[in-house]
């Protein structure tokens, strides 16, 4: 570990065996005579590590250290050249398959990391978020009048922030039709947004055995068919069994509801709450949806630490291949995270990683020698809430 980089030691927390397996899973590295799919995903993650938001960038910053580059993985020379056409024709697939195998891994190590809520089943978010294209550089994500753009639609284990399903979209794809490839997990509880509201997709939860907690919307036409008493000292004002009414929504979803009205404290508003969960607390279910904040964090962390706001590419595959690669490295980080137990916060590893990749020094060593004496900012105070 004392000769390696730290850009390796970084990688090295990939099974390189894993990546063989999804490259031959699209024939990634047939015919390539040099510059592999590994090659390939070293220099996208060494972007992301460094914060390098373009190909000339990135070969200038890899180019003024050519003696380290085989130590750090590399079997070839990254010229931008060869990296544009790289990410124009391999199969996106692969890197998409690659943070599916990362996934598993983090979700192993962060399995029993504690929960703001003291409930056995696994539990999860499920939201979408925009990210602002160029439409003069990216026409094929044309959105509004002006711009184009394409979504990111993510299912969030809230115990270690972890993503499990990520699906790339077009903007103008409603966010509702991924409810129907969501996959879902008997036992779990998935939190949604209110506008998430489809009483047939919801019954699809319920049919699974999985249970959902969702904001309810203003019009509602139901029946009360059971009174349950709440403490108003904590902001709860009812909790009621209720049955819909009305054909269609009676048709859509035939089982019996949770309704759970509160009234926020924090920010003097009232919210409902429907939930096919009838075994947790009352006041259990509004901490369930107090938590999938943590969803919107994550977008918001993404968006700000790694480099998804400049592509390097502009065709559908390289947008691709650069988001599936910033999600890998976002895995990386937190199983080093977990793996080396450092209480930095991601946010605070990434700046470490981004200015030492070249240093030989084992990881362990490199973070107890920092101070780590960060200024903190709003948004830094947030994110430690979710990984530390």
């Amino acid at each position: 570990m004392a000769n390696s980089t730290v850009f390796a030691q970084v990688m090295s927390l990939g099974h390189r065996e894993v990546f063989r397996r999804c490259v031959e899973r699209y024939g990634g590295d047939a015919q390539v005579k040099s510059f592999s799919c590994h090659d390939q995903w070293l220099a996208m993650a060494f972007a992301q590590l460094t914060h390098r938001d373009s190909l000339r960038d990135l070969e200038s910053a890899l180019g003024s250290r050519t003696e380290l580059l085989y130590q750090m993985g590399f079997r070839s020379r990254v010229l931008r050249s060869t990296l544009a056409d790289a990410n124009e024709q391999r199969d996106w697939r692969i890197y998409a398959d690659w943070a599916q195998a990362l996934i598993r891994r983090a979700r192993q190590l962060y399995v029993n990391d504690p929960f703001a809520v003291e409930l056995d089943q696994a539990i999860y978010a499920f939201d979408a978020t925009v990210i602002n294209l160029s439409l003069t550089l990216f026409p094929w994500a044309h959105f509004r009048l002006r711009e184009s753009a394409i979504k990111l639609h993510t299912l969030l284990d809230l115990r270690g922030s972890i993503p499990t399903f990520l699906a790339l979209t077009k903007a103008t794809v409603n966010e509702m039709l991924l409810l129907d490839t969501l996959p879902i997990e008997a036992g779990a509880i998935y939190v949604l947004d209110r506008g998430y509201t489809d009483f047939k997709r919801l019954m699809r939860f319920t049919a699974a055995g999985a249970f959902f907690v969702i904001r309810g919307k203003r019009a509602l036409d139901y029946s009360v068919a059971e009174r349950r008493p709440v403490d108003r000292t904590t902001g709860l004002h009812c909790d009621q069994t209720i049955q819909l009414r009305g054909y269609s929504s009676q048709r859509r979803y035939p089982a019996p509801l949770r309704r759970i009205s509160y009234r926020d404290p924090t920010h003097a508003r009232s919210l409902v709450f429907l939930t096919n969960l009838f075994t947790a607390q009352a006041f259990q279910i509004t901490e369930l949806y107090r938590a999938r904040w943590q969803i919107e964090l994550f977008f918001r962390w993404i968006k700000q630490h790694l480099c998804i706001h400049h592509f390097i590419g502009n065709s559908a595959n390289a947008v691709r291949i650069q988001i599936w690669t910033a999600v890998s490295t976002y895995l990386l980080v937190a199983i080093l995270k977990k793996t080396w137990k450092l209480e930095p916060s991601l946010h605070e590893i990434l700046q470490v990683i981004s200015v030492t990749p070249f240093e030989k020094t084992p990881l362990p060593e490199l973070f107890a020698r920092q101070a780590m004496d960060f200024t903190p900012t709003t948004h830094d105070n947030d994110v430690p809430n979710l990984f530390s």
